[in-house]
């Protein structure tokens, strides 16, 4: 039987996903009226989410979901009153990144099943507008475990920025570039 913490996190845990879904992929499901930086309004996804997943919901437990979401996916404007995914957009949006020289070296995680398609054609963002890549191999392989056996790409990131490609860092510390050619990865040996 759960207790009351153990509820209130699953609770807190749906509606982080279901925030998720509407400030990454489809503001509109719920009505929210999305600007080019991708802010909302504060109080329309609290009415939202109360109208449509849980009537206690509230500013405290919005500001709890952001405070402690693991990946930090989730920002405010500086009184509150806006909100934003921080990046995984399949939107048009600008979250105002900025270029950054990134590290000689970056990861990223995936699954087994999309390694021959990757090694033909390279990372492609696709549905989103960027490639997420990680500063290190644990992080990838956490990223890599939700799709399957899990496959790590080495991404020659001080080749490809010297080679003329962009590279930003979002607020919760992912590297974003819109596309990896297959020129710039290697597969990562992993201890079995």
């Amino acid at each position: 039987m759960l207790n009351d913490i153990d509820e209130n996190r699953i609770k807190l845990t749906r509606i982080s996903k279901y925030m998720s879904m509407l400030l990454r992929h489809h503001p509109e499901a719920i009505g929210l009226d999305m600007d080019e930086h991708g802010w909302v309004k504060v109080n329309d996804l609290i009415e939202g989410i109360q109208e449509n997943k849980s009537k206690t919901f509230g500013m405290n437990e919005l500001e709890e979901i952001v405070r402690t979401d693991e990946k930090q996916r989730y920002s405010f404007n500086a009184d509150k009153t806006l909100i934003r995914a921080n990046q995984g957009h399949s939107i048009q949006v600008d979250v105002e990144l900025k270029k950054r020289t990134p590290p000689e070296i970056l990861y990223h995680g995936t699954g087994e099943k999309y390694v021959a398609s990757i090694d033909q054609q390279g990372l492609l963002s696709k549905a989103r507008l960027y490639v997420h890549l990680s500063w290190d191999i644990e992080t990838a392989i956490k990223v890599g475990k939700r799709h399957g056996k899990v496959v790590i790409y080495k991404v020659d990131a001080k080749k490809m920025a010297k080679d003329g490609y962009d590279f930003y860092l979002s607020v919760n510390n992912v590297w974003l570039t819109h596309d990896v050619p297959v020129l710039y990865l290697s597969k990562v040996e992993l201890d079995k």
